[in-house]
């Protein structure tokens, strides 16, 4: 069945006759600020920072804001369906909530509230790696809904393998290895805090709970919390991956494998000689490098590169659905969005998830019903030009 996103500008109009306003704003550009009011420094610091001076966070918005929507009228527009299939599977639109490690940081109910959000609106929730959630506890509370893992792949083989493993047992179906981040960026918002949550034993929970991690500690962590972290540092990155490595991934994994993180044409036809599924054209949101290229500019060159080859999504940046339809124009075939949900969950938890899930999917609707396309799959680079932003 059909879901009518757009309805849900109905739905707030109806219940205001009652006098109720919704809890959270409708721009979803305001929640980084409000959420900058309700939590401290560190938290906020964390999740809203970037690398560097911010010059790569503010250049992927200006790449999508400076590319204009040029609508089309008289088209029948009267029945939309925004449902794709991505990796062989049925999404309900092109959307996904992309990986984020530790959610306990901004809400007690974390990462679970997120992934029950997710899985009540029907869009995939990618559980980080770093979560401050077991993934098994994860997958509970998401029920069958559908969920991918995101992995920072580590220093050690068998704790990637454990990993694999049990993610497969608790149902997830896709594999999504994040490249981009084989050391940590230089981040000022956290230096000048000293904020690490990882030295306090947040966002370890899937190591913790590891055996093979387990394994290698002379002590149970909860005997020796400190060896434990000093553990988890020495092994969480590996800076010496290459291109050859991602065989022990299709060997230990037997779903589809995406790479986040392809900025450059030449790496994404790499992934695909490499018999990778799909790439994430990604720079992290702005954390990892300053000075780097915006993604949507790298979203196009990565397309025509390998995009009859490859399933190519989208991330860094996204704030509106009018940024999902422009993505989408530039040839993404999905979206995931980052820190306006992890706003929404600090915010108002799961259902602060829900009303940003909902926002983005009834204004994406709306844009493309008024654009003139019934479906994201008519959109394309001539729906845009280029203008100042």
């Amino acid at each position: 069945m059909t879901r009518h996103w757009a309805d849900f500008q109905y739905e707030i109009y109806l219940n205001g006759t009652t006098g109720a306003v919704p809890r959270l704003p409708t721009d979803l550009t305001r929640l980084e600020e409000l959420t900058e009011r309700r939590l401290g420094p560190g938290p906020v610091g964390y999740v809203a920072g970037s690398a560097g001076d911010g010059s790569t966070a503010r250049a992927n918005r200006a790449a999508l804001e400076r590319r204009r929507i040029v609508p089309r009228m008289l088209r029948d527009v009267h029945e939309r369906d925004l449902s794709v299939e991505v990796l062989g599977r049925a999404l309900p639109a092109p959307l996904a909530l992309a990986p984020v490690g530790v959610l306990s940081i901004m809400h007690p109910d974390a990462e679970s509230a997120a992934a029950r959000a997710a899985a009540a609106q029907g869009v995939p929730y990618v559980l980080s790696s770093a979560s401050s959630t077991p993934m098994e506890q994860v997958a509970e509370a998401m029920g069958d809904a559908e969920r991918w893992f995101q992995l920072y792949w580590p220093k050690d083989p068998e704790v990637a393998r454990s990993f694999l493993t049990r993610a497969r047992a608790a149902g997830y179906t896709v594999l999504v290895v994040t490249l981009d981040t084989p050391l940590l960026a230089w981040r000022p918002r956290d230096l000048d805090q000293a904020y690490l949550p990882f030295l306090h034993g947040v966002g370890t929970a899937n190591y913790f709970s590891d055996p093979a991690f387990r394994a290698g500690l002379d002590k149970p962590v909860h005997e020796d919390p400190d060896a434990a972290v000093a553990h988890f540092v020495g092994m969480f990155a590996d800076p010496a991956k290459t291109w050859p490595d991602l065989a022990f991934l299709r060997e230990n994994w037997d779903g589809p494998i995406v790479l986040k993180g392809v900025m450059h044409p030449d790496d994404a036809r790499l992934a695909a000689d490499a018999g990778m599924d799909g790439v994430i054209v990604s720079n992290h949101g702005g954390r990892q490098v300053a000075g780097a290229v915006a993604a949507a500019d790298a979203l196009p060159g990565v397309v025509d590169a390998v995009g009859e080859r490859l399933t190519v999504l989208f991330d860094s940046g996204v704030r509106t659905g009018a940024d999902i339809a422009k993505a989408l124009a530039l040839g993404a075939r999905a979206v995931l969005v980052g820190r306006p949900y992890v706003y929404g969950l600090a915010l108002d938890g799961q259902a602060g998830v829900e009303h940003v899930i909902r926002c983005l999917l009834a204004e994406l609707d709306l844009t493309l019903a008024l654009s003139g396309h019934a479906t994201a799959a008519t959109l394309g680079r001539a729906d845009l030009v280029e203008g100042t932003g």
